[in-house]
């Protein structure tokens, strides 16, 4: 062999090495400076000093890989954002109070198949148990969209105390428990109250004893007063005319918000989940057991924590978005991996960021995106037969609509979507929106994330029937009211606070607005048809009563 090939094939060798060393390590694809200035990159908008922005960690192989700050903690007083700064990191908090109900469960202090009355006696007797709050499961009405119908603003004061108060009043669940899942910080409130009263310490003091301080989280606390000093803290901040403008931040809700904590302690607590060394592995297994409907069917969310995957890996993650702050943890567990991102913009999407972050360390090891399905041609002629007001009922109303050669869907209180033809009668924008026709041909139901809506007849009433509606509601369980008044332009309710609420026609009886907490309101008929109530509905609150 000459010199000459000998060096050549050494010269492939070590490429070929080279090559398996960067399919082995996370980010060695393109070495930690350049991953570190790509990172940089996807937060330039917002590292200025005329600009709220976040926090940022990365963790590997159990250690901080990257933590930096972009962007101003106050913009009032020119200070910036450091990993050591103090976030309220919202809906990650559940995490911490779920951690704590698998410490108690893993002990013995608790079961979770505990009813909740068991240790909140003053809770109505819906057959709710500690696994149902959980995992969201328990069918409890959500605060935020519940206090809002009840005349409170999300700026104003909101005390726990007030929240427990709105648990108790409850009269009726969304669902009998187990049956769905559905979203509630109530849930997670309630179990704060549960670890405060079968310790005999405050949540704060738990949590702090057991968690923040064995953790080294020094910087970690869940708030006990919306006016507390926290030391080094960011404030939120949301888009105004000229700049931005403070969010009221007054929440004191244990247990499902209200903790402040910061990228250096996140960065502890994820080492800490990796190691599932904090007492012991059981809590840990508890950490990832996910929830069970009755029906059998296991959901993703588990302990205060997502089960998912991302582009072929599996994750484990929880976000959070309260006032002006936003925030998300994201982890890989198989390739003990998770970034870490704390903000306080209203305007930053942290999870498309730390997902490009995640591309940026795996994607050598991610597959290719999920395919879309195809598109299929839909001839303009047939858009009629799919277009109306179809009724789910309790859930509220699906209104299907035509524009420039294309359908679109809107659930009553969210936004409207395009529809993408993949089939006959088949369409799908995220979710499948399934069409079904009577002997006849005509479309009559529409299928939509495992309910069955009919399509309603046309309802346009006329200023005569709309006066018919007319009256003041009242709420026992809210200690509130709302006035429906038919103006020259329509229907309007009327609280005591906020701005009047324009109540448009959909289906007989039932109407739609532009309010997030009540954009579903259904008006109740007696035996004899006279109008005795309606009931209002957001996406996790339902028939919210308001007796004529």
């Amino acid at each position: 062999m000459s010199a000459s090939i000998g060096a050549r094939s050494s010269c492939s060798q070590l490429l070929v090495l080279a090559a398996l060393l960067c399919a082995a390590a996370p980010g060695a694809v393109l070495g930690q400076e350049a991953l570190e200035k790509s990172v940089d990159a996807l937060f330039t908008s917002w590292d200025k000093p005329s600009s709220p922005g976040a926090a940022v960690g990365i963790v590997h192989e159990g250690s901080a890989v990257y933590r930096k700050g972009y962007g101003m903690a106050s913009l009032e007083h020119g200070i910036a954002i450091t990993p050591s700064t103090a976030f309220d990191i919202a809906s990650v908090s559940k995490q911490f109070c779920a951690f704590a109900i698998a410490l108690l469960a893993s002990e013995g202090a608790i079961d979770l198949d505990d009813d909740i009355r068991s240790h909140l006696p003053e809770m109505p007797d819906f057959g709710i148990t500690i696994r149902h709050l959980v995992h969201h499961t328990s069918g409890l009405r959500d605060w935020p969209g519940t206090l809002a119908a009840a005349g409170y603003d999300m700026e104003d004061v909101i005390s726990f105390d007030e929240i427990l108060a709105m648990a108790r009043a409850q009269q009726a669940l969304n669902f009998r428990p187990g049956e769905e899942y559905s979203y509630s910080n109530t849930g997670y409130n309630l179990l704060a109250e549960i670890v405060a009263r079968r310790t005999g310490k405050s949540f704060r003091a738990y949590t702090d004893e057991a968690i923040f301080k064995p953790l080294g989280m020094l910087r970690s606390h869940f708030r006990s007063h919306h006016e507390e000093v926290v030391q080094n803290r960011a404030y939120a901040y949301a888009p105004a005319e000229a700049g931005y403008h403070r969010v009221g931040n007054n929440l004191v809700a244990r247990g499902s918000s209200s903790l402040f904590s910061s990228v250096d302690d996140i960065v502890r607590w994820t080492v800490s989940l990796g190691e599932r060394r904090l007492g012991g592995p059981a809590p840990h297994e508890l950490m990832a057991l996910q929830g069970v409907l009755n029906s059998g069917e296991e959901i993703p969310y588990a302990f205060g924590q997502v089960a998912g995957t991302y582009r072929g890996l599996e994750t484990l993650s929880h976000t959070g978005s309260w006032a002006g702050f936003r925030s998300v943890l994201l982890r890989f567990p198989e390739e003990d991996f998770a970034v870490i991102i704390l903000a306080n913009v209203s305007t930053m999407n942290p999870t498309g960021l730390a997902r490009r972050i995640a591309e940026l360390y795996l994607g050598h090891l991610m597959s290719e995106r999920d395919a879309v399905p195809t598109e299929l041609p839909l001839a303009p002629e047939i858009l009629h037969d799919y277009t109306g007001t179809y009724d789910f009922g309790e859930a509220g109303i699906v209104q299907v609509t035509a524009s420039y050669g294309s359908l679109f869907a809107k659930p009553a209180g969210e936004a409207r979507r395009r529809l993408a033809h993949v089939g006959e009668d088949r369409f799908a924008a995220g979710a499948a929106f399934v069409f079904s026709r009577d002997a006849s041909g005509r479309v009559v139901r529409l299928e939509w994330e495992g309910r069955t809506g009919a399509r309603a007849v046309p309802f346009a009433p006329d200023a005569g029937a709309l006066a018919a509606y007319e009256g003041r509601y009242e709420s026992p369980e809210l200690d509130y009211a709302y006035t429906v008044v038919a103006g020259e332009t329509g229907l309007w309710l009327r609280g005591a606070r906020g701005e009047p609420i324009e109540l448009v026609p959909a289906a007989p009886d039932a109407f739609t607005t532009e309010s997030w907490f009540m954009p579903f309101i259904r008006f109740v008929r007696g035996s004899r048809r006279q109008i005795e109530a309606f009931e209002a509905t957001n996406a996790r609150s339902r028939r919210m009563r308001f007796d004529r």
